[in-house]
């Protein structure tokens, strides 16, 4: 136990002489909070529409005022002339609406009419937007102005759960701790690692009475505190900024947060293992840890959307695990009955990195 405790005493000196490693470890994950918690959105808007209204009567004008009405749409004007399709072909609109000259006699005279709503189908998520718009606006101009020709005796009344203002910040930033949280960890245990390799100094440890298992628990120790002290900043900062709170027991979310940065810093200990150099290991964390972390974890786009097989893989990426952790910590709130799972996946997925690095740092110790 002294030796651990040696050993961490040691590495956290070390890290507190490299100026470098402290900016990499506090002043990069702050930026990159900032940047990420920004500049992802997904709810669309700001989508430039043109409407051509060949009507131009109150009703065609009421229409399109419900249109904008949804704060999805821009605006624009076609400078172009007709026809306005030319909007599209040429990038300047990213939808056409067209309303026919008898749009308001047709309606009246309860024959129906047809508009014309060409998209833009480069993006796909844009569009499938333009379209569900376009049709739910449709269908409440209709029935808020008493035009339904049928009545629809069904009637749902939707009422949204955890999140009724649907603040993106509620589910963007909760994933970008778990994201932050799985990279900068790591890679600062990795680079600790294979920095002492670079240097030689690993040989002498090999040549101690010190252990694989000690040495791997003295740089895991040191450099979780590290990553605690990380979460700490992150959190409270990100929580200041976009006005996070827990939504129900926060013991889960303390517990779990130890948890998966020790399974991170066990993950940099293995990759700076079996690492050669430093570049190998930047390189090693940013395809496994940040891409995995990025891509198959939930943070963007759900799991499930995720086609076979590399559905399988998100099983074992961690930051899968502690999104779904931190998401409900401030979002949800149902504590350790909706999560105890991802607990027990976090501390599985972190013994078994400790046990391969062990098993690699074994084999390459002098003998006694």
């Amino acid at each position: 136990m002294k030796r651990i405790w040696s050993q961490c005493l040691k590495e956290l000196a070390q890290f507190r002489r490299d100026r470098l490693t402290v900016a990499l470890a506090f002043l990069l994950p702050l930026i990159s909070l900032l940047i990420l918690s920004f500049a992802i959105r997904l709810e669309v808007k700001n989508i430039p529409l043109v409407v051509q209204d060949l009507d131009n009567t109150p009703l065609s004008h009421s229409y399109i005022e419900r249109i904008f009405a949804t704060n999805q749409f821009t605006a624009t004007q076609w400078p172009g002339g007709d026809p306005a399709i030319h909007a599209l072909d040429h990038g300047f609109a990213k939808a056409v609406v067209t309303i026919p000259p008898d749009f308001s006699r047709q309606i009246q005279s309860g024959r129906g009419s047809d508009i014309q709503v060409l998209i833009d189908g480069t993006d796909t998520n844009n569009a499938r937007v333009i379209q569900n718009s376009i049709h739910a606006t449709t269908t409440f101009f209709l029935a808020s102005a008493g035009l339904e020709t049928t009545s629809n005796p069904l009637k749902p009344r939707l009422r949204l759960w955890f999140n009724p203002g649907r603040k993106e910040s509620l589910y963007i930033v909760p994933g970008v701790f778990g994201f932050l949280l799985w990279v900068f960890p790591g890679i600062l245990a990795a680079m600790a690692m294979v920095r002492e390799k670079e240097k030689g100094n690993i040989v002498q440890v090999y040549a101690s009475s010190m252990t694989a298992t000690e040495l791997l628990i003295g740089k895991g120790f040191a450099y979780l505190l590290v990553g605690l002290g990380e979460a700490l900043v992150l959190m409270l900062i990100g929580s200041f900024i976009f006005q996070l709170g827990f939504a129900g027991d926060p013991l889960p979310l303390l517990i779990g947060t130890p948890l998966y940065i020790g399974t991170s810093v066990m993950f940099g200990l293995l990759i700076g293992s079996r690492a050669k150099d430093l570049i190998a290991t930047i390189q090693a964390i940013s395809l496994i840890g940040f891409m995995t972390a990025l891509l198959l974890s939930g943070f963007i786009y759900p799991v499930k959307n995720i086609p076979f097989p590399l559905v399988h893989l998100a099983d074992i990426v961690p930051a899968r695990y502690f999104i779904q952790i931190s998401r409900d910590a401030f979002v949800r709130g149902t504590g350790w009955l909706g999560i105890w799972f991802s607990m027990v996946m976090l501390a599985v997925l972190g013994l078994l990195f400790f046990l391969i690095a062990n098993r690699a740092l074994h084999k390459m110790q002098l003998p006694d």
